[in-house]
């Protein structure tokens, strides 16, 4: 079993970057391993872990061609679809719901409430 070296938040040595940072140089880690982590202590969870790559490994990112973009387009837009009611959303369905809000939160009439609220009505106004 082998460890990588862990550094405190922002000492981490020359030449390492995060994905992000990489990303933000226009390179990507290209399969490479990774060399170290970097954690950020917090006060009540455990720590904020990043892990560090070699910036001399790294590669260009590949471009986006015009198929790539319509592959993604054709994702975006599948998961859009309410798998409950078939409706396009509008927007991107969420995974905890797994359909679309108005499928996941239906407006029943309750006899106790007036007529036009939901079941679960939302906090009374002051004043």
């Amino acid at each position: 079993m082998s460890a990588i070296p862990v550094y405190r938040w922002r000492l981490a040595p020359e030449g390492l970057a995060t994905f992000r940072q990489l990303r933000a140089l226009g390179l990507r880690p290209a399969g490479q391993p990774v060399v170290a982590q970097l954690e950020r202590p917090r006060r009540r969870r455990g720590p904020l872990v990043a892990f560090l790559y070699r910036v001399d490994l790294a590669r260009p990112v590949r471009p986006m061609t015009p198929a790539r973009w319509a592959a993604l387009e054709r994702a975006n837009a599948a998961r859009r679809v309410c798998p409950e009611c078939g409706r396009d959303a509008g927007y991107r369905i969420p995974a905890s719901l797994g359909m679309c809000t108005p499928c996941a939160f239906p407006v029943r009439s309750n006899p106790g409430w007036p007529a036009g609220l939901a079941t679960r009505p939302g906090p009374s106004p002051r004043g």
